[in-house]
């Protein structure tokens, strides 16, 4: 496929255990093997989601241009996860590596395996702000309605941790 039919997708990647930095730096060297990772946000320290008794997590989000379709995406997403060295757990509960597709394009997908966009996209912070942070001007498809929008209504409680070397993005 040509770069014209190449989409521009959101990923979110999060850890809360064990090597936090080198989970996401793996997840993001491996996202190179779907695409061309084009920008990796700030790494920002959140509390946990969900269920709250457990270690703070480090999330960032890759924009990937990527000619592969959603469900594609999503199986190498949970291949990922597996390889880099995620044990399944709970639902919400801690993981060495999370990775989350957040927008697919200007796509809408409500299936039973995936929704894009992400159903949590606007409700947290840990997602909303990195996003931003690399498009500031961009739209739910769902609605039409810039993302930056949600911001009133989030809770933010991050706080920057660090930069991923930009030498990941392009395999140095």
């Amino acid at each position: 496929m040509g770069v014209q039919s190449r989409k521009r997708v959101f990923f979110g990647l999060g850890s809360n255990l064990g090597d936090r930095v080198g989970y996401l730096e793996g997840a993001v060297c491996l996202l190179k093997e779907v695409g061309e990772v084009t920008c990796v946000s700030t790494v920002y320290e959140s509390p946990p989601w969900g269920v709250e008794n457990q270690p703070a997590f480090l999330n960032c989000v890759a924009e990937v241009r990527t000619s592969l379709d959603p469900f594609e995406l999503l199986r190498w997403a949970k291949s990922a996860e597996r390889r880099i060295g995620r044990k399944e757990r709970f639902r919400w509960g801690p993981r060495e590596i999370d990775i989350d597709i957040l927008l697919f394009g200007d796509e809408v997908i409500d299936s039973r395996e995936l929704s894009i966009p992400h159903r949590f996209l606007e409700e947290r912070d840990f997602f909303l702000i990195p996003l931003l942070e690399i498009e500031p001007c961009i739209k739910n498809p769902r609605t039409g309605v810039l993302l930056s929008k949600s911001l009133p209504k989030v809770f933010i409680n991050l706080k920057p941790f660090c930069c991923l070397l930009s030498g990941h993005l392009h395999g140095t």
